[in-house]
């Protein structure tokens, strides 16, 4: 499974519409409304790197009203379990 996180700026006025849209397309695991420079941060999944070039140049730029993209590709999942244990020093 390849993951990428989409930051994505929008239109003015246009954030729920092309939120919701992002979130009917295939590969789209989740989308986010966040504050800063862009306005929607889109977490990919799909299954190889070919599905995700696919899925951001075709199905996530094609969507009207997305001024403009940044995609951040995945390398490795740290979560809140893997940190513990990677910094658990047996000394319980």
């Amino acid at each position: 499974m390849v993951t990428a996180f989409a930051l994505i700026q929008v239109e003015p006025g246009q954030v729920a519409e092309v939120a919701e849209r992002l979130a009917a397309i295939d590969g789209v695991a989740e989308a986010y409304s966040v504050a800063g420079r862009f306005d929607l941060v889109a977490v990919l999944r799909v299954p190889d790197n070919e599905a995700m070039a696919r899925l951001v140049t075709s199905s996530v730029l094609g969507l009207p009203g997305i001024v403009r993209t940044e995609t951040l590709p995945a390398f490795r999942a740290y979560s809140r379990h893997d940190l513990d244990a990677m910094f658990d020093l047996g000394g319980g």
